[in-house]
Parts: C-alpha cells; structure tokens; sequence
C-alpha cells in the first residue's frame, strides 16, 4: 500500500479487508484519504479505474 496512490488526486490509500485467504485479500476496498474516492477488491483484484470507467 505504500507504493500506491489515488488515481484521482495521488492522496494516500487505505485498505480495508472484507475477506482473506493464505495472506492474501479476496475481498474489501482501497480508499482514498484525500478525496475519499473507494475502490473494490473482488476475487483478489483490485479495480483502481476511476468510478465513470468501471
């Protein structure tokens, strides 16, 4: 998380776990500090597409 920003406005992110499995995040969302913007995790993967782009 610490080499990521915000594609939006480059703010910090943080994450929040939903589901884990071995250590790794299955399911949750990646938030923005700055601009508040949320991004998913579904099965694993992270969507950092803008909102008007998913």
């Amino acid at each position: 998380m610490e080499l990521l920003c915000c594609p939006l406005c480059r703010g910090d992110l943080t994450l929040e776990a939903r589901k884990e499995a071995k250590g790794e995040i299955l399911d949750g969302t990646i938030q923005c500090t700055k601009c508040s913007a949320k991004f998913p995790i579904e099965d694993g993967i992270p969507n950092m597409l803008p909102p008007e782009l998913r």
